[in-house]
Order: C-alpha cells, then structure tokens, then sequence
C-alpha cells in the first residue's frame, strides 16, 4: 500500500502524536552510548587490555560503515517509517542477548547487533523527522531530539552503577540489570510508533550504491561526512577514555570512574537542550563556532590533568560543545541536497565510523603514549571541526 505523496510537500503541520513516538524513538537511539560504559566494566570484569576494550565500542560504529548507505537505499523502497520498526527489532536483540551471559565472545555479538539496528535507525529516524518539519526548523528539531537521546545516554552509566553496587535489583545481571531495562523502553517504542500514521515524501528516482556513494564527490557534502565522522569519534572516545584518565591519574575505582561518563552525558544533554532553543534563534554557523572553541578549551584541560576536578572540568566543556555538532552538520548536509534526503542521510550515518576508528587509534595512542595519546587523536577532531566552522552555510 502507498502511503507517499509527492516529493516536497506543502503540509508540514505535524501533531503531538507524531511527534512523541519519534522522540521515543530518539530515547532508544541512545541506547548505543551504554558502549562507552560497558567497556570499562568488561574491562574490569575480563581483565581486558585497552586495545581490547576499545575494540568494543569500535565494533558498534564499525556497522555504520556497512548499512547505513544500503540502509538510505532500503528507505527508497519500504518507507523511513517501517525502515526504523526494522531497526528497533535488531536493537531489541541486541539487548536481550547480554542476558545469557557475558563472555567476551557473548558482548562481541550483542555489540555488533546493538551496532547494526543503531546504523539503520538513525539513518531512517532523521530523514523521517525532515519530512514532518519545516526546514528552518530542522536543525533545532534534530538537536531536542539529541537531546532525547542525550537522556538514555545519560541514564546508562547509573543504571550500570547501581546494578554493580546493588543499589536496584539486578536478578543476578549485576551491571547488565540496563539490558532488560531499556528492552522494556524500546518494545514500548515499536509499539507506540506502529500505531502511529505518518504520511511520507516520495523518493525521487531510485539509486544505487555506486550513484549514493559519488555524492561523497561533492565538496560540501564530503566535508560534512568528515565533520560527523570527528563528531562521533570525539563522543565515543570521551565516554569510553574520560573514566580511564580518573582511573590511571587518580586511583579511581571503575564505579566511582563512570562520573566521568556521567558528567559528559550531564552536560550533552544540557547543551542539547539550550542548542534547540539557541539553534532557532541565532545563526548556526556562530553557535556551532562557539561549541568547537568549548571543546579545545576541554582538551586544554584533559593534557592538564593536574587534579580530577580540572579532568571533570575538561569533560563537561568537550560534552557541551559536542552536544550540538551533529545536528547542524547533518541539517547542512540535507539542506544542500534537498532532492536526495534518503541517500544524503545514509552517506552522513556512514560517517559515525568515525566511532570505530576513534576509540580504536585512541587505544594504540594510549598503548604507545600513555593517556595524553589517545587525547592527541581526540584533539585532532576537535581541529577539523574549527576548519569546518568556516565552511558553514545559511539555510
């Protein structure tokens, strides 16, 4: 059955109950950043090098690299509203799975499916947003909904915290109490979203890989990939190395680390809020030039490293300045392409590879140079997001 209408629509007056099951849907998105502190407990628990735990973070985004562009094609053919059902049911896998158990081999394979339906479903849930929203909006619209996101991101770390310390019911899971947990959130997504009638844009022309892929050949939009690969490498490699810097410089113990994932989450999420009430009133290119300069003054702090609240500063800046840079990358590149929304998204989610290779230059940098390595490769993102500032557009 066709539920499409023509490509452009005039009508983009969306209702609440559109617009709350595809924020729910941004709520379970979130639910990949749990990676960041699971591997610092897999680390403690399997005696695991830093090589070894930075492999897993980099095995989720390594999917990204697979399925997101196959991910912008699929959308041309079933719609972007059953292409995130589809990716809500890999997610629910994915966290049933830690359930049996939580070997090495176990992990490698909830990770790799936790991984796989992420790539599908931000691929699909951003271009299904730009279809329900007026285009000035957009960039302010994608950045509430990270902040949705933000809000999983930030509950992971606690609930792993309390189920390690027995401070909530963990049947036995002990940290892996957040898996049943948030299985619970997103079957209630699904549901919630199926019942839910959104009328979609009708793709243009079909295209292949090969055709999705030469867009990469467009300056702008080969700058933006760049820009979400750094964007996503900076995201991942804070969560996963903040708590390791506390751990090494300070004596921290691995429970009392994740504050360092927690104050990054604390203040993405408050960053994203502000972003989507600043994004719709002051010009983007200024906002996002403000948020790069937040996380070189981060990066300043994390080389300092001359006691844990200057490392805690240091993370809540990089944290705030990140909170915003997805959004106005990802609403840039759609705005130059307007006619290629679906192809556009899944080239833009192939970038959050840039999570696979982050974490895991950052593990060798800290194998061969110690902790101020792996914040060197960090900071090298943080650098490319300042040229990028400059090639910024008005909507």
């Amino acid at each position: 059955m066709d539920n499409s209408i023509p490509t452009q629509p005039t009508d983009r007056r969306t209702s609440t109950a559109q617009i709350i099951p595809v924020m729910l849907c941004f709520f379970t998105m979130g639910f990949v950043d749990l990676v960041g502190s699971a591997a610092n407990f897999l680390k403690a628990d399997l005696n695991l090098s830093a090589s070894q735990a930075g492999l897993l973070p980099s095995l989720v985004f390594f999917w990204f690299l697979i399925f997101s562009v196959p991910t912008g094609l699929l959308m041309n053919k079933i719609g972007r509203k059953k292409t995130v059902l589809l990716s809500q049911i890999v997610t629910l896998l994915s966290l049933i799975i830690p359930l049996t158990g939580n070997s090495y081999g176990v992990m490698l394979v909830a990770f790799s499916l936790l991984g796989i339906g992420n790539a599908i479903m931000q691929t699909s849930l951003n271009p299904l947003v730009s279809g329900l929203i007026n285009p000035s909006r957009l960039a302010s619209t994608l950045t509430f909904g990270q902040f949705v996101k933000a809000m999983a991101s930030l509950l992971a770390p606690y609930l792993m915290s309390w189920g390690a310390l027995s401070v909530i019911p963990s049947f036995g899971l002990d940290w892996r109490i957040v898996f049943p947990i948030f299985a619970i959130v997103n079957i209630a997504s699904v549901m919630f979203l199926g019942a839910t009638p959104i009328t979609e844009e009708k793709p243009d022309k079909a295209t292949g890989i090969i055709e999705c892929v030469k867009l990469l050949g467009i300056p702008f939009v080969a700058l933006c990939f760049a820009g979400i690969m750094c964007h996503v490498g900076i995201d991942v490699g804070t969560n996963t190395f903040a708590p390791q810097i506390l751990i090494e410089k300070f004596g921290f113990a691995v429970e009392d680390a994740v504050i360092g994932t927690q104050i990054y989450f604390y203040f993405r999420t408050g960053g994203c809020l502000l972003g989507a009430w600043i994004l719709a009133r002051v010009a983007a290119k200024k906002f996002f030039a403000a948020s790069v300069v937040a996380m070189i003054a981060g990066a300043v702090c994390l080389f300092a490293a001359s006691s844990a609240t200057v490392v805690l500063a240091g993370i809540a800046l990089i944290g705030f300045g990140n909170s915003n840079i997805f959004p106005v990358v990802f609403s840039q590149a759609l705005i130059a392409q307007p006619n290629e929304k679906n192809e556009i998204s899944g080239l833009m989610i192939m970038g959050l590879f840039g999570g696979t290779v982050f974490p895991f230059c950052m593990g060798i940098a800290q194998e061969g140079a110690g902790i101020a390595g792996a914040i060197a490769v960090m900071t090298a993102g943080i650098l490319y997001l300042l040229f990028y500032t400059l090639k910024i557009k008005k909507a």
